[in-house]
């Protein structure tokens, strides 16, 4: 059977779930470093002010002998430094003119704030000079001596981060030498673009996970046709950061960050590895479910249709190949004769779809009378909630295949495999059947696993009732 030559080499589930939920990869770290720099912001803040009211001419009033401004102070303060991006990493909280701006904007706001509560009496100028210089002074000393004593410990081997490197051979010194740079990371292991290939994938990844890696580096020309493998790398909590060329385009997840001294679109894993796959998934047996129940009348309505229409079973069951290649039948309302499959093979030559890879006939002879009605709102496509709720689909993914169409897959149609398919997806809402080129299809399947969100697929719901509503591109 041709399922069975397909799924070797597979995966063990959708790309987009990871294997067990878990925490993204260097989280505890990164936590561990932003709580250190609020504490020595703390620390500097509360400092400059004490010291700014001992040294200041003395103005007696509440600001100065309640301790409930020292923490609304520390409070504004971490907050704004905080919206300015100061708490990242990297070159962010070494930004001393962004910190003397934050500061400065802070102290106003609080100056306006004591104003308003107390307008007679706050602090003396010489103490709200004091306080305002010595903010600066202190925060940046800190921070300065946090970076150097993180330097320091870096040079021993401390506190860097596991990372590997994926790159052509040809490209490796170049990327390795702007990495380094850097002066933060281990690189535990470098290879060449195909340990990404259907075939290598798995291996690359299991090891990725043993070795702890918090980030991949990977080169633009190694992913620039398999843009989909980054959802493996979110997957395993891992960040990836592609390493342009001279110049390329980023992915519409990712933000940018310096290595060395050029710009590197990153995308981040999420916190919670996975959640948003499991969600889709709850998505889907709810929606089922209440589907199901509201629907049921409109099911007998049809299943008495159709057989008042033409001799043969209500419901027409079909295998198609579904996630990892693996074969499953999906549920339709009959819409052809009960002969339909047989009478392809005569039809073949009428295929309407240019590259021959699906069969479409816009005046297909098969077709019944109800069945023309029922295609025409896709109400044939009801039963398949069934699917959905055992597991076999999705509300919305790319369609599955019938064995036959998908025997004439080249090797980059198979990424279509490798999310769970659905009832309706980007394909379907736009053009649906009017579309007759199938690499047009397999584009706008790329296109939605590459961009895969909750609210995607909210959208491409929203689009289908519309659609539908429309019978556009319908037969």
């Amino acid at each position: 059977m041709v399922a069975k030559n397909i799924v070797l080499g597979g995966f063990n589930s959708d790309l987009r779930s990871a294997k067990g939920t878990t925490i993204k990869k260097g989280l505890l770290i990164k936590i561990l470093r932003v709580f250190a720099l609020i504490l020595l912001d703390v620390i500097s803040l509360t400092s400059a002010w004490f010291l700014a009211i001992k040294y200041g001419t003395l103005l007696i009033s509440p600001w100065v002998q309640n301790l409930s401004f020292t923490f609304l102070n520390c409070f504004v303060q971490v907050a704004i430094l905080s919206t300015t991006g100061l708490y990242k990493s990297g070159c962010h909280r070494r930004n001393y003119w962004s910190i003397f701006k934050a500061v400065s904007l802070s102290v106003i706001l609080l100056s306006f704030i004591a104003f308003l509560y107390e307008p007679n009496h706050y602090i003396s100028r010489s103490s709200f000079l004091i306080y305002w210089s010595l903010s600066i002074f202190f925060i940046c000393t800190l921070r300065l001596l946090f970076d150097l004593s993180t330097k320091l410990l870096r040079r021993k081997g401390l506190i860097r981060h596991p990372i590997f490197l994926i790159t052509a051979p040809e490209e490796k010194d170049y990327y390795l030498n702007l990495i380094k740079q850097e002066d933060c990371y281990n690189i535990q292991g470098i290879a060449e673009s195909s340990c990404l290939d259907l075939a290598n994938r798995d291996k690359t990844f299991e090891y990725l996970r043993k070795n702890d890696i918090t980030e991949a580096f990977v080169s633009w020309s190694s992913i620039k046709n398999r843009l989909y493998v980054c959802w493996h790398f979110s997957t395993a909590g891992i960040t990836i950061k592609m390493l342009p060329s001279e110049y390329e385009l980023h992915h519409y997840k990712s933000t940018f960050s310096l290595v060395g001294n050029i710009q590197c679109p990153t995308i981040t894993s999420p916190v919670i590895v996975g959640g948003d796959f499991w969600m889709k998934r709850i998505i889907d047996i709810t929606f089922s479910v209440i589907l199901i129940s509201l629907l049921s009348p409109l099911y007998l309505l049809i299943a008495i249709l159709i057989k008042l229409d033409s001799p043969g079973p209500v419901f027409f069951r079909q295998k198609r190949i579904g996630l990892n290649s693996k074969e499953f039948k999906i549920w339709k309302f009959r819409t052809m004769v009960t002969n339909a499959e047989q009478l392809q093979k005569e039809l073949e030559a009428k295929n309407e779809i240019k590259d021959g890879v699906l069969f479409k006939m816009k005046d297909d002879p098969r077709v019944t009378k109800i069945g023309k009605f029922l295609r025409a709102y896709s109400l044939d496509e009801l039963p398949q909630i069934f699917n959905v709720l055992a597991g076999e689909m999705s509300l919305v993914g790319p369609r599955p295949l019938p064995i036959r169409d998908v025997e004439k897959f080249t090797t980059h149609h198979f990424i279509r495999q490798d999310v769970l398919p659905g009832i309706t997806g980007l394909w379907q809402v736009s053009g649906r059947s009017d579309i007759d080129n199938f690499e047009d299809a397999v584009k706008l399947d790329l296109r939605y696993i590459e961009n895969w969100s909750i609210w995607l697929d909210f959208s491409i719901l929203l689009q289908t009732v519309k659609v539908v509503l429309r019978k556009t591109g319908a037969y």
